[in-house]
């Protein structure tokens, strides 16, 4: 008789844990689909024109197209018309120029071709509208300030093809700012003369203004600089992976005060520690020495560069899961609060964790923010609310015609 209740009291306990989770699965499916939700960068353009992928149909490679958007519901995406760094003279940045005009055309040209589930998208009015018309909100961005050399009208034009924010530089410094990664170290001790007026221009003309990627000098730079909110795009937390590309606490306290957000980049080197790993450095140093015979590399052969280094993680290192993603978030809102935090996944840029490899699993970060009690205001705040008040404010402070 005992061990008969015993194992009625078992049984219970297991329905009454499969009850609670599946009610938690179901709130969290409510909130992610009646909120508006905002991935501010991903490198999809990339994979634009090259080999099969149709961004208007379920891929088999990748992690972005148009169909796993809506299986995931994602409203909004920032899709990044990426320039790696190269020569800085004359002739580089005219190429860097002329190839980043040609990622715009292929860009609008592509999306154009799914009218029925997708628009670019110019102002968060533009999000909340196409999300009630049912379409995706396709937003650009530029990573890497490089194509606009020294030629500040460039920056105008740009704005003119769609782009709304600038990730004013890369790994590498530029005639912008220094770099957190270049290897040469700093150049200009922050923002360099050229990128003062740049930052002014973004300014003037309503652009946000993107600190990923850039040295901690020249992000305070920036922040004494700019006269609107900055983003960092896709940025994590340094409190919790020591990372050059993420903020530090004191970063984040500069970023608060200015009224600013950082969007949690899902790539597995910025949320986790890396553990000693010889065998992936030696493959990782292998593929670069590689390419580097090859000599000055083209953005094909860069792109092909990263695509190996990516598949050498994936297969010898560590990755982060969905959990260590909302640590970063967790870990935002003690430093600074719930109002300056979002998510930047870096998919197909090497972006995508256990539990999120793809824009179809995005929901999983719903979910896991639900069951550490977050309410539906706040979620709402993480998964876009937050980003479109830095956006709109930038454009509020705007001044074009001037």
């Amino acid at each position: 008789m005992r061990e008969y209740l015993l194992s009625l009291i078992g049984l219970l306990l297991i329905c009454g844990c499969g009850d609670k989770e599946q009610q938690l699965l179901k709130k969290a499916d409510r909130i992610h689909s009646s909120v508006l939700t905002v991935d501010t960068h991903c490198d999809t353009p990339m994979r634009i024109g090259r080999g099969t992928f149709d961004i208007g149909k379920k891929n088999e490679d990748g992690s972005v197209d148009f169909p796993r958007m809506i299986e995931g519901g994602l409203n909004a995406e920032f899709f990044a018309v990426y320039l790696g760094q190269g020569p800085r003279t004359d002739e580089g940045n005219e190429r860097a120029y002329r190839r980043a005009l040609e990622i715009f055309n292929l860009v609008h040209t592509d999306f154009a071709r799914y009218p029925e589930m997708a628009e670019i998208a110019l102002s968060p009015d533009d999000a909340y509208r196409l999300r009630k018309e049912g379409k995706i909100a396709a937003f650009i961005g530029l990573e890497n300030g490089y194509p606009i050399g020294n030629d500040i009208s460039r920056v105008e034009e740009f704005y003119n093809l769609g782009m709304r924010y600038i990730t004013l530089c890369h790994s590498s410094n530029n005639d912008i700012c220094d770099s957190s990664t270049d290897r040469n170290g700093p150049e200009h001790g922050g923002v360099s003369e050229f990128g003062e007026k740049v930052i002014s221009e973004m300014n003037r003309l309503g652009i946000m203004v993107d600190v990923s990627h850039i040295s901690d000098e020249s992000f305070y730079d920036v922040i004494r600089l700019s006269k609107a909110p900055v983003i960092a795009s896709h940025s994590s937390c340094r409190a919790l992976c020591e990372s050059p590309r993420n903020l530090s606490d004191e970063m984040l306290l500069e970023l608060r005060d200015n009224g600013g957000v950082i969007q949690i980049c899902i790539l597995s080197s910025y949320l986790i520690p890396t553990a000693p790993n010889p065998e992936l450095d030696a493959r990782v140093a292998e593929i670069r020495s590689r390419y580097a015979a090859m000599g000055e590399l083209n953005d094909e052969q860069r792109r092909a560069m990263s695509g190996e280094v990516s598949a050498a993680r994936r297969q010898l290192q560590k990755i982060a899961t969905v959990k260590d993603a909302v640590d970063h978030i967790d870990h935002v809102v003690q430093v600074i609060g719930i109002d300056h935090v979002g998510i930047g996944t870096d998919f197909d840029g090497g972006g995508g964790i256990d539990g999120c490899r793809t824009v179809a699993e995005v929901k999983n970060i719903t979910i896991e923010l639900v069951r550490r009690g977050y309410t539906r205001t706040e979620i709402e705040k993480i998964w876009g609310g937050n980003f479109m008040r830095v956006f709109r404010e930038v454009e509020r402070l705007a001044q074009p015609g001037v």
